[in-house]
């Protein structure tokens, strides 16, 4: 369907109401250590979004029952945004920066989420980007539109790069994303001179193996944060959500720019993942997006938590 930062907004108009459900930003922090690597998962806030922008390309009478499943809402969800800050070394690395002010009233909360944790964003020496959309990219600048994390290096994929940069994406996107793609140009731009861009397999940062997992976006990457047999998976959104994504990964979701790759790479990753153990953090995903993925006979699971 259509969608549009109005959307939000529009769906934001019954936010007041939602509180008195539980449902409301919450200072997510989670944390998970492999080896000397240190991860926080540290919340930028919450979306409310109309359920038609992920719902409207599904079956209804097969979708009743999921929603049923998961107690949610078809009119209105409100996804957690985790954003994953690895520590290395003398290395401080965010994996994507939030939505800053400009995108979603209830988002934008990652500098206070950082300083619980003694982190000022001039403490980040590293920025990696999973995709360029809004709720991903538009916490990069300041009030005076200037990088925020101002002593920090930035990384992106070469074809996500490739496609937000080319002049030609903001009138060949739609006019529901027209505004995503203008707002990424700009914010892209301020980087040009300090960004690395990366292939699909390169270790990007000493333990970090870039993956691609296309049709979100078309150059979407996630990340697996590697200490010997012990991985981690930082998906972004190429899982985004701990529903339907798991339960019917096949099905095409209005959230996605390439609904066919996407669904694609949902259903090979989720095999991948299932088999291998493999934890996960997700942008999306339910609580603080940490978890592990279980293979049933006819759908997967998202079981959240850290494994014993």
């Amino acid at each position: 369907m259509p969608f549009t930062r109005r959307d939000f907004m529009a769906a934001s108009a019954g936010f007041a109401a939602s509180t008195a459900l539980g449902l409301k930003p919450r200072m997510a922090h989670a944390q998970l250590a492999l080896g000397e690597i240190r991860l926080d998962v540290v919340s930028d806030g919450s979306l409310t979004l109309p359920g038609g922008f992920i719902f409207d390309t599904m079956p209804k009478d097969a979708l009743a029952p999921i929603l049923e499943k998961y107690d949610l809402s078809a009119e209105v969800l409100t996804p957690p945004c985790n954003v994953t800050l690895m520590r290395s070394g003398k290395r401080v690395i965010l994996f994507d920066v939030g939505s800053g002010p400009d995108f979603a009233p209830n988002a934008g909360e990652i500098v206070t989420s950082l300083e619980a944790l003694g982190v000022t964003p001039e403490d980040v020496t590293d920025v990696v980007f999973t995709h360029a959309h809004p709720d991903h990219l538009w916490g990069l600048l300041d009030d005076f539109d200037d990088p925020l994390f101002a002593q920090a290096s930035y990384m992106i994929g070469k074809a996500e790069w490739d496609y937000w940069m080319n002049p030609n994406t903001v009138d060949e996107i739609g006019d529901a994303r027209a505004s995503f793609a203008v707002g990424a140009q700009r914010r892209l731009a301020a980087i040009e001179d300090t960004i690395t861009l990366f292939n699909d397999g390169e270790e990007i940062i000493p333990g970090v193996a870039a993956r691609a997992t296309l049709g979100h976006t078309p150059g979407h990457m996630s990340f697996e944060v590697r200490d010997g047999s012990n991985a981690v998976m930082i998906l972004g959104d190429c899982i985004g959500n701990h529903h339907v994504a798991f339960e019917q990964p096949a099905w095409i979701s209005g959230s996605d720019q390439d609904g066919e790759a996407a669904a694609k790479t949902r259903v090979d990753l989720l095999d991948q993942l299932a088999a291998e153990k493999t934890q996960i953090i997700g942008f999306h995903l339910a609580g603080d997006g940490i978890g592990h993925v279980e293979k049933s006979a006819s759908a997967y699971t998202f079981v959240p938590g850290e494994k014993a």
